[in-house]
């Protein structure tokens, strides 16, 4: 009886690299070499496959003992968002295409990165909940990259890295309430030489009854001459190898008074949020 060496679910160590790109060495012991697959980069939540930039097809190329690689280049240009890996056979269509699991993933060259250009290209590759491989890629141009976060004397103070634009005289961070556009808390920002910090007053935070979860997204608008959209630039942390933060950096909270709690947070994107809910230490 002849045992198949062919691996039935492809496997794909990963290794990042500074630009953004990323270079996939996969393990499929294949018995016919002349026949090459190749690696598609889906979109999760697109429509539609194939179109609108939604899929990436890279070439697989060999390598010593079987194995096959495929390179995503830095100056490739795929959307934000969660991309699932895949390896489609040849004369399979799209919809026949195989989920590849993650190996090794190597992706030391994304901590503490220094951009040299004003966009931002990261994408770290990363295993999902259903043990598959994906890719969480992030587009920005200009880009605030928050640092430390703390409370003192009363408010959250907030501490980043800013690329590709400068404070204006007017400069400001605006803390939007999620689903109320007329809830804005704005407060001005400073910094030098590429550096942002603001405050953030628990009490202008905390006004009103808070019966419920609020969650305030922060923008830092350049202000009067920094040549940038008046929308303002959204205040993440994407500089190093964490794909979703909003799990693992968990922040203490702190009373607001009239029975509002704030606590910093992130999203699942990694964009920096605060959150208020009800105090239940002054609900008594």
């Amino acid at each position: 009886m002849t045992v198949s060496t062919e691996r039935q679910t492809p496997r794909a160590d990963c290794t990042a690299s500074r630009d953004g790109g990323i270079t996939f060495d996969l393990d499929l012991r294949r018995q016919e070499p002349a026949k090459r697959p190749e690696l598609l980069l889906r979109l999760r939540g697109a429509k539609g496959t194939g179109g609108h930039g939604d899929t990436l097809r890279l070439p697989l190329s060999p390598l010593d003992g079987g194995r096959l690689r495929a390179v995503l280049p830095g100056t490739a240009a795929p959307v934000e968002g969660r991309w699932d890996v895949y390896v489609r056979e040849p004369g399979a269509d799209d919809d026949g295409a195989v989920a590849v699991e993650p190996g090794i993933r190597d992706v030391r060259l994304l901590m503490d990165r220094t951009p040299e250009t004003g966009r931002i290209a990261v994408r770290i590759p990363y295993p999902t909940a259903d043990g598959r491989l994906a890719v969480r890629c992030w587009i920005r141009s200009p880009h605030a990259e928050a640092g430390p976060v703390t409370f003192d004397r009363g408010g959250l103070t907030v501490e980043g890295t800013l690329y590709g634009t400068r404070l204006g005289d007017d400069a400001r961070v605006e803390a939007r309430l999620a689903g109320a556009p007329d809830r804005v808390c704005r407060v001005p920002v400073t910094g030098e030489e590429g550096t942002f910090s603001f405050t953030l007053p628990l009490d202008r935070l905390g006004t009103g009854p808070v019966t419920g979860q609020q969650l305030w997204t922060l923008w830092l608008v350049p202000g009067t001459g920094a040549g940038e959209p008046a929308g303002g630039v959204r205040i993440s942390r994407i500089l190093d190898d964490v794909w979703d933060r909003k799990n693992s950096f968990v922040y203490p909270g702190r009373s607001a008074g009239k029975g509002a709690r704030v606590t910093p947070c992130y999203s699942a994107d990694n964009d920096l949020c605060v959150r208020i809910e009800p105090d239940p230490a002054q609900s008594c």
